[in-house]
């Protein structure tokens, strides 16, 4: 995003962007909480812990990598292995309730779930030159979004297996993936969107 400011903190309507996401969450219409863990850069950690919920929040300094921070904030959770955990990208400020509900009933016969938009655009595989390999059928490819939910234990589980095995992944579902766990995607709609760049903050804007 540029800026020197951590994106999650930057400002939306007089607030954080990290503060807005997580009161998204409270909304009437969305599954309620029982609590919410953040981890946030040791130099946002007294902004974050003076903000207010209607539900307990803690708030830990984040690790080396998005993996490491995601891992910390699991680890200050009650011990209930069976309680459904959402992770959650700190700039999706949008997050929609039905695909979210349908996820949570999901959880019931799955071992991890996530939201996932459809993809829109024809896919080309390409070798390292560039060359087109081939067409990939688009109707089987998906943006993986968040939030993305497994019970408590099972995220541990997963989470301790790639520490040991030193494997870094871009979003927390691979680590179920890996260990051979069952996983289903819910199709969600492209307002969920992930603010990374000026131009999503400035198309979230128009929305």
């Amino acid at each position: 995003m540029g800026g020197g400011l951590p994106k999650q903190f930057r400002d939306w309507d007089g607030r954080p962007l990290l503060q807005v996401t997580v009161e998204a969450f409270l909304a009437p219409g969305m599954p309620r909480l029982a609590g919410i863990a953040l981890a946030v850069p040791e130099s946002h950690l007294e902004e974050a812990r003076s903000w207010s919920f209607q539900v307990p929040c803690t708030v830990v300094p984040g690790g080396e990598t998005r993996q490491e921070s995601v891992w910390l904030a699991l680890r200050t959770l009650p011990d209930l292995p069976l309680a459904p955990v959402m992770i959650h990208d700190a700039v999706r400020p949008f997050p929609p309730a039905a695909p979210l509900w349908e996820a949570l009933e999901t959880l019931n016969r799955f071992d991890g779930v996530l939201l996932g938009e459809p993809s829109t655009d024809t896919l080309k595989r390409v070798d390292p030159l560039g060359r087109v390999l081939r067409t990939e059928p688009r109707e089987e490819f998906y943006r993986a979004q968040t939030p993305q939910i497994a019970r408590l234990g099972t995220w541990l589980h997963a989470f301790e297996a790639a520490y040991h095995a030193e494997f870094l992944a871009t979003d927390d579902a691979t680590l179920l993936e890996r260990l051979g766990l069952a996983v289903k995607l819910i199709p969600s709609p492209s307002s969920n969107l992930k603010l990374t760049t000026p131009e999503d903050w400035e198309r979230a804007r128009r929305r």
